[in-house]
This record gives structure tokens, sequence and C-alpha cells, in this order.
């Protein structure tokens, strides 16, 4: 065994909030709650999660006295409007708190919603300032606290970062949309609440798709320029649960099996979002050119890409495909460079088919193959494909055969 030399200087400036991983962990949000310094807290949640009697009786449940009301606002598309009526159900409440229960999309809206709440600027003004700049505008101060509940496994909670899209429904001209986010260190949830009896209510399909998107938060996180010591051993042991648990999930509905694939998918986000810098890379960055422009399933997408793009980055670069194999328990007979590159897109592939996700861009329900232009200049212009690994240039023809690849 070689020895293990000292890493290279690192500043790993991360401070998540209070994190409470189990079976019931559901059942002390009121005490979690009262940990934020709030009073009483208000349910972010989209339609189908607030009417789904097996994850709102045990959140109503925990919360107790402190349940201020349900807002279900909130939709996959993260729209303002929707952080405009949270605000409004928070005013009418008098909550201090919101309580995000579901996906990323549920989170991203409670976090827009906090902005908004503190904000003396209208919406229709935080409308025009995200068409002009990418950005909610968000005022000094503090913030209402948020706590995520995750119900799906996108690896979400653990992130300053959100998105939010807005339309003439919030003052733009008409047939104007535009996206962007915020972020901001004050917008870290003060606490995740992640219990695998909520995981479990979610329909397969769904919740393979966003395991799909955690999964690779765990891929990217070994590979970035951004790694630390620190994350390569979140990530680590993360994969180690997911490569353990995803490919049973779709057939598996025992506890045990989502209690590890929760258990990986905290770890793999834990350190990704920072306040100065991402562990997201160029996996992310396809992810977001074709939801785009095809308004597809993230998770899906990232399905029928991330073989190819590992594939590109090995031909590039190193990739750290010997961490990456070793998260992935691949152990080929000889370690050359390239049985580990084949070894680690093979173990990637089969977590893919093992989630019943398409193996192709052809599958995805939505994309022609005449937009693939118009993908790739979207994955072009994402912020991401400049947190490539180090010695990855990433070019316009190189995203091209990328999608052609994965066509």
């Amino acid at each position: 065994m070689q020895p293990i030399t000292a890493p290279a200087p690192f500043d790993f400036a991360y401070r998540p909030g209070r994190i409470a991983y189990g079976d019931g962990a559901v059942e002390d949000l009121d005490a979690v709650i009262a940990d934020a310094g709030a009073e009483r807290g208000l349910v972010v949640t989209g339609e189908t999660v607030g009417s789904t009697a097996a994850v709102m009786d045990p959140v109503r449940a925990g919360l107790g006295d402190r349940l201020a009301g349900v807002a279900a606002e909130t939709t996959p598309a993260k729209r303002l409007a929707s952080a405009a009526a949270v605000v409004a159900a928070v005013e009418e409440t008098g909550a201090d708190a919101l309580v995000a229960v579901g996906g990323g999309s549920s989170l991203d809206v409670a976090k827009a919603a906090s902005v908004l709440a503190a904000s003396d600027e209208s919406v229709e003004a935080q409308a025009a300032h995200l068409a002009e700049t990418g950005s909610l505008s968000i005022p000094e101060g503090p913030l209402a606290p948020i706590v995520a509940v995750p119900t799906t496994l996108a690896g979400a909670d653990l992130s300053q970062a959100a998105g939010v899209a807005a339309g003439p429904e919030s003052g733009l001209e008409a047939g104007t949309e535009v996206s962007g986010g915020c972020s901001d260190p004050r917008l870290f949830p003060a606490a995740v609440v992640a219990d695998p009896q909520l995981v479990a209510t979610t329909p397969r399909e769904i919740l393979a798709a966003s395991a799909m998107n955690g999964f690779d938060k765990g891929i990217e996180t070994l590979y970035a320029p951004t790694a630390t010591p620190i994350t390569d051993a979140t990530a680590s042991r993360g994969l180690q649960y997911l490569v353990g648990s995803l490919p049973q999930l779709r057939e598996s509905g025992d506890l045990p099996t989502h209690a590890r694939a929760l258990a990986g998918t905290l770890l793999v986000q834990y350190g990704v979002s920072r306040p100065d810098a991402t562990t997201l890379s160029l996996v992310h960055a396809f992810g977001h050119g074709l939801r785009t422009v095809a308004d597809v399933h993230q998770g899906r997408a990232h399905a029928a890409v991330v073989p190819h793009v590992l594939r590109y980055i090995f031909e590039e670069t190193g990739g750290r495909r010997d961490v990456l194999a070793g998260a992935l328990g691949v152990e080929p007979e000889e370690r050359t460079p390239d049985a580990l590159a084949d070894g680690v897109v093979e173990a990637v592939a089969a977590v893919r088919d093992g989630l019943d996700l398409p193996g192709r861009l052809a599958d995805l329900s939505g994309l022609e193959r005449s937009a693939l232009p118009d993908v790739a200049a979207a994955v072009m212009a994402d912020p991401l494909v400049e947190n490539a690994p180090p010695g990855v240039a990433v070019t316009r023809a190189d995203v091209e055969d990328v999608l052609d690849a994965a066509w």
C-alpha cells in the first residue's frame, strides 16, 4: 500500500444547520422550530404532497402547536408568484419560519419567499431585478429560518442557493419569461429533518429520477476542482450507500433501502454548496441545458448523459478516476487508467439501469434531435461549465460530441 501524502492546502468555509436523520425524525419538528429561534412554522409544499396524508399527518403531528398553516403553492416551475403566495400566507398566519416539505422545488420557493418577506421591494420590482440580473435582490438583515423536510433524493437540502422563474403573472411584459435564482449563506436551511418514512411515500418513478440527480452530486463532488478532503470523505461514503441501495429502490419498498438511500443523499451533498464554491460541475451543466431547452426532468436528463460526460472527462484528463473507482467499489484486475475509467462508467450506468431510467437522450419525452444545437448553446452558457475538472477546457464542439454520443 502506497503512503498517503498530505493534501494540498484548502479552506472549507461551510456551516450547515442541524441535520436530523432517522425513522421518526419528523416527530421532533416542534423542537427543531424552537431551536431555530422561531415560534410557528408555515409548511411550504406542492399540491400533491400537501394532499398526501402519509406525509402531512406526521408533519402536522410533529409541529403540533407550532404549525401555523399549510401553503400548498409550489410547482416544479419554481414560480416567483408561488413565493409571493407563500408570503401572503406568512402574513395571514403570523408564521416566523418556513417548513419546506417535498423536493427541491418546495425548498427553492421557500427560499424565494424568505427573500420576498424580508424585502421592501414589490414582487414586480423583484421580477424586474430577476430579469435584469438573473437574481433576486436579497435585503440586508435576518431572513426567516427555513427547515427542509425532504421527500425525494435530489440532494437539494444542504444548499444556500435556489432557482426561481417569473413571467407576466409577476408584472413582466406579456410573453416574457425569465429564470435565475438567489444565493446567500442566510438561505441555508436552519435544519434538515430527513425521515426515511416520508421518502418511502414518494412514487417510485419520481423517486428514481430524483435519486439520479443526488447520485451525480456525489460523482461531481469527487472530480470538481473545488473538492476538499472533507468532501472527498462524505461523497465517497455517500456513494457507497447509494450504490448499495439505488439499484434496489425501484423494486423494493422496504424502509431499510430508503434509509440507506437517504443517508447517502445527505452525505453526497455535504459541502456541495458553499459561500465561496460549489462542487456542481459538467453533469449539472448538461442537465440544466437540457431542462432549459426541452423542459425535461433533470434527473432523467442526467441518466442519459452522465456516462458520456464521464467518458469525455476521462479522455481529457485523469478526472480522479481512482478516487471515483474506490467510492463506487470498482476493482478491475489491473488498475490501469483505462480499466479504472471503464469501471467507473460501467458502475454509474449500472446504477442508472437499476433505477430504470433512460439510457439515451432519444428516450426523453419532448426532446428532438434537431434541438441538440440549442442544448449545446445552453450548456455552454451555464456557469457550471467553468467548474470543469482541471485539464478540461470545454468547447462547443465537445458539448455537441457528448450530446451526439448520448443520443
